[in-house]
C-alpha cells in the first residue's frame, strides 16, 4: 500500500496514528480506562475479535490503558484489513 492510499484510509480512523517501527508502517491507538480490570477486559474483547477475523494486533495492556497496534505481518506493512480491524476495535462496546 502506498503512502497516498495510507493517508486516505487514515482519514476514516482519525483517532489512530501512523507509526513506523523497525521500518514497518503500522497504525496505533492508545485507549484509556479507569483501572487495570477495565483495560484487561478491553484487551480480551480485542483478542476475541481478532480470533474471529483471523488477524491479530500487538497489544500492550497496562494500568488504565491499552495500546493497540495493527499491521499485516505477512507483508510487513499495512493493508485494508488493518483499517477494518481498527474500526472494529473502535466499535467494541466498552466505553
Amino acid at each position: 500500500m502506498n503512502n497516498k492510499n495510507i493517508q486516505h484510509l487514515l482519514k476514516s480512523i482519525p483517532k489512530w496514528s501512523l507509526v513506523k517501527e523497525e521500518g514497518i508502517f503500522k497504525i496505533q491507538r492508545c485507549y484509556k480506562f479507569k483501572n487495570f480490570k477495565q483495560a484487561l477486559n478491553f484487551t480480551n474483547m480485542i483478542g476475541d475479535m481478532a480470533e474471529n477475523v483471523g488477524h491479530h494486533p500487538s497489544l500492550l495492556t497496562e494500568w488504565g490503558r491499552v495500546r493497540v497496534t495493527w499491521w499485516s505481518h505477512s507483508i510487513n506493512g499495512l493493508q485494508e484489513i488493518d483499517v477494518i480491524c481498527a474500526k472494529k476495535t473502535d466499535a467494541l462496546d466498552c466505553f
